[in-house]
């Protein structure tokens, strides 16, 4: 059989691709996996915020417990070994926690449901004195401005937000300095509080209210999880109703949109050159570079356990850097009011999970993504 002119170049090309190694190694993103790390006390749901000792590996867990009515809820602040015990429990009752951070031997918190900035010594215990640093104001006016949206037919879509002003403190991130800064879920705020770890009482400062810090989507959270960069020049922001990364340049530049379709962008944190970003909707942890470019996934959700407890991932929330693993909460709340639609409502037992940290990738290729 003879081959044509055309046909005897396209040979030619397949085999040298081939040859050159271009088809050998498939490209795409790592994929990796989780498993269990330590269950919550029976009767303790929703674990949501997570911070970390950098000294010992303590884990410190903050419970999302907003049921009604409230006189059921049991709101826990944990503190566990590196190992996965459970070493201490502080009840908060009925007032749900969500952001954590650790600075200086303390645990800083944000009381969701009291609307405050609190902190606690780092070693407590079920008594140890919580102390209110600040409460979180009811801005006026309550939401952001309207936000604009083209469309491809070269119309625009006006969004008009809606907020009762309820201040809705969520996600929290240090500065090198000691300066704190907060999202705000419901009013679409970011907020700067100067010398956290010195002050008390703490001023606070409204840093953008800007409308794409604001949600219109389904899932009621706007700005949520928070993360610098390593020079600490860009803030990179959740929002998780919109299913976004955002990205500010500092002090008070201009939000950009980075990444989308991450549906229920929670958690973020900043660690070897990646965004680790909890996505609550689709029950996975992302690992992106500064471009949005996704390099790493890890999780699903895999059913439930004899125990109650998921396994895998199932609406993570939060996640913690502990020496060559992360830790992540499953928060696994129910969204919806409908009964036997969530796989959420048939959890038990609630837990932690953890994935090995991988090789990242060349941080050549890496240094090239964090550039504008």
């Amino acid at each position: 059989m003879k081959l044509s002119k055309c046909c005897m170049g396209i040979l030619s090309l397949f085999l040298a691709t081939a040859a050159a190694g271009v088809w050998a190694e498939p490209q795409g993103p790592q994929l990796l996996e989780v498993e269990p790390f330590a269950e919550l006390p029976a009767g303790v749901r929703y674990p949501e915020g997570l911070a970390v000792n950098p000294v010992n590996g303590e884990i410190y867990v903050g419970t999302f417990d907003a049921r009604q009515p409230s006189c059921v809820r049991n709101n826990q602040l944990l503190r566990y070994a590196a190992d996965g015990q459970l070493l201490a429990q502080r009840s908060f009752v009925a007032t749900p926690l969500t952001g954590l951070g650790y600075a200086d031997g303390q645990i800083y918190i944000l009381n969701f449901g009291a609307g405050k900035l609190q902190r606690i010594a780092a070693d407590f215990t079920a008594d140890t004195p919580v102390e209110d640093l600040l409460d979180f104001p009811r801005l006026s006016p309550a939401a952001p401005a309207p936000r604009s949206v083209a469309n491809p037919d070269g119309s625009q879509d006006r969004i008009y937000f809606g907020a009762a002003g309820a201040p809705a403190p969520n996600g929290l991130v240090f500065a090198d300095n000691g300066d704190l800064y907060v999202s705000d879920s419901f009013q679409g705020a970011l907020y700067r509080i100067a010398n956290a770890t010195r002050c008390a009482p703490c001023a606070i400062e409204v840093l953008s209210r800007d409308p794409l810090l604001a949600t219109a989507g389904s899932l009621p959270f706007g700005a949520n999880g928070l993360a610098f960069n390593a020079d600490e020049s860009l803030l990179y922001i959740n929002n998780a109703g919109d299913g976004r990364l955002l990205r500010m340049s500092l002090p008070s530049g201009e939000l950009q949109v980075l990444a989308e379709s991450l549906p229920g962008a929670d958690g973020l944190l900043f660690h070897d050159h990646l965004l680790w970003l909890l996505a609550n909707q689709i029950d996975q942890l992302l690992g992106l570079d500064e471009r949005g470019l996704i390099r790493i996934r890890a999780g699903s959700f895999q059913g439930i356990a004899s125990s109650g407890a998921p396994r895998g991932l199932l609406f993570p929330a939060s996640s913690v850097v502990q020496g060559e693993w992360m830790v992540v909460s499953n928060l696994a709340l129910p969204l919806t009011p409908v009964e036997g639609d969530e796989w959420e409502e048939r959890v038990s037992t609630w837990n932690l999970m953890r994935v090995r940290l991988p090789q990242s990738p060349t941080k050549g290729e890496l240094a090239d993504a964090a550039k504008p």
